[in-house]
């Protein structure tokens, strides 16, 4: 006992502050639980009601929210105990640029993810076109973008090989239009295989009376005279729509009177003694 006390004695000042300083750190590591749990809920609120409940960006941000709260709170216990903060960071940083440098493809991945999470030219749920690849999307992350092909196949791609192609979105607009093309015979009249198609189209309410459907001379081929039909429907009815048209068209224009001539060459002999 004599032992302890004179040890108490002679290091007073540092026992009280050694258990000063681990009831503060006590104290600030709850505090940064609680703050953190308020803050993550905050910023997943707040960035999913600007991004229009996208819930990727909303978890992204809060989980940096979370993280960014122990770290400040890891930097505060560490000054209590002497820690020369300014050197960790500067050391934290030279880390932070060597880990840098050996990921940077990765982290391209990182930087292009967050690009198109926030100018969003593709959204889950959309049927794209990018690198010859078409797809709809199933989901976006920080390393990679997963789609699922049109005959149910899987594709996983960088995000920065998403990022630095041409996008074709063919879901983003409100209306698409299709196109349908037949062939009529030349001594056909053009007058009324035009009003035929016009006819065929004003019959399928999903097609869109403004803008209005037309029909063009799209070709005078070798051996008829094609026709194209041209209309407006919401990307959603686009094939659907396409497909009924194709079926419909032939009888249609059979039904007119005219006819789909076959493909037609004409022969010369030429006879020479």
């Amino acid at each position: 006992m004599d032992t302890l006390m004179a040890f108490y004695s002679t290091y007073e000042d540092q026992i009280f502050e050694m258990v000063k300083n681990a009831l503060l750190t006590c104290l600030i590591i709850v505090a940064a639980s609680f703050i953190s749990k308020i803050a993550k809920k905050a910023v997943y609120a707040a960035v999913a009601r600007v991004s229009h409940n996208d819930e990727i960006i909303a978890q992204l941000f809060s989980k940096v929210a979370a993280y960014a709260v122990y770290l400040i709170a890891l930097v505060i216990i560490l000054d209590l105990f002497g820690v020369n903060t300014a050197s960790l960071v500067a050391l934290v940083g030279a880390a932070g640029l060597a880990i840098g440098l050996a990921l940077k493809d990765t982290l391209s991945n990182i930087a292009a993810g967050i690009m198109i999470l926030f100018l969003k030219p593709i959204k889950k749920g959309e049927f794209v076109e990018f690198s010859g690849y078409m797809g709809t999307v199933m989901d976006v992350g920080l390393f990679t973008s997963v789609f699922e092909t049109a005959d149910g196949l899987y594709i996983s791609s960088p995000n920065s090989a998403v990022w630095n192609s041409t996008i074709k979105n063919f879901s983003r607009n409100s209306k698409r239009r299709l196109e349908v093309t037949v062939g009529i015979s030349y001594g056909d009249s053009i007058d009324d295989g035009m009003k035929a198609l016009l006819e065929l189209a004003s019959e399928y309410d999903v097609i869109m009376k403004d803008p209005a459907p037309q029909v063009i001379v799209h070709m005078l081929a070798d051996s008829s005279v094609n026709l194209q039909l041209r209309a407006w429907t919401t990307p959603d009815k686009f094939w659907d729509t396409h497909w009924s048209l194709q079926k419909q068209v032939k009888p249609r224009i059979e039904a007119a009177g005219l006819t789909i001539p076959f493909p037609q060459r004409d022969l010369h002999i030429i006879k020479q003694d």
